[in-house]
């Protein structure tokens, strides 16, 4: 969500037209969403395609926009779109690379190796719409209200969806184990 009166003057100026007002939103909010897009598609390129791919379509309808104040779930709504898009378009089902380095938070302990691997297997057993939900949970870390706002959806049905994404996770990584 857009949080200050500044932010919100920015959203205002770019909803005219204003192409510095524009580039302003895109670069403060360029890595968290290619953060996101790289945590649900699980590579670098096709995430960098889908953020770049979600960028355009915010310019061409953000004067449509009806509130600024929800700029930033809008945004997200639409980057987790793109890369749903992505997916699809590729027919692939898997995720080939998660560069978990990128993903952590310089405050939590850095995975080792073998979990990585397993972890990686484990999420190529996800749907995007499960990878999406967890990343913009645990990754994003956002509260199950703004989940539901990037989504559309009622806050039941995204805390119902989250708790089927880390079920699916939990018996995926049990499989990925026991080979």
């Amino acid at each position: 969500m857009v949080h200050t009166l500044a932010e919100r003057t920015e959203v205002d100026l770019a909803r005219a037209g204003d192409k510095a007002a524009f580039d302003s939103l895109v670069r403060s909010r360029m890595d968290a969403m290619y953060r996101l897009s790289l945590a649900i598609v699980g590579n670098e390129s096709d995430a960098a395609d889908a953020v770049q791919e979600s960028f355009i379509d915010v310019w061409r309808h953000l004067p449509n926009l009806r509130d600024g104040g929800k700029f930033d779930a809008w945004l997200q709504r639409i980057v987790v779109n793109s890369c749903r898009m992505a997916l699809r378009s590729k027919s692939r089902r898997h995720v080939r690379e998660l560069p978990m380095a990128s993903l952590e938070s310089v405050d939590r302990p850095a995975p080792q190796a073998g979990d990585i691997a397993l972890l990686r297997a484990a999420l190529g057993h996800l749907s995007a719409d499960q990878r999406a939900m967890l990343a913009l949970h645990h990754v994003d870390e956002r509260p199950l209200s703004e989940i539901a706002a990037i989504l559309s959806i009622p806050v039941g049905t995204a805390k119902s969806r989250l708790f089927t994404a880390r079920t699916a996770l939990g018996r995926a990584l049990a499989e990925e184990e026991a080979r």
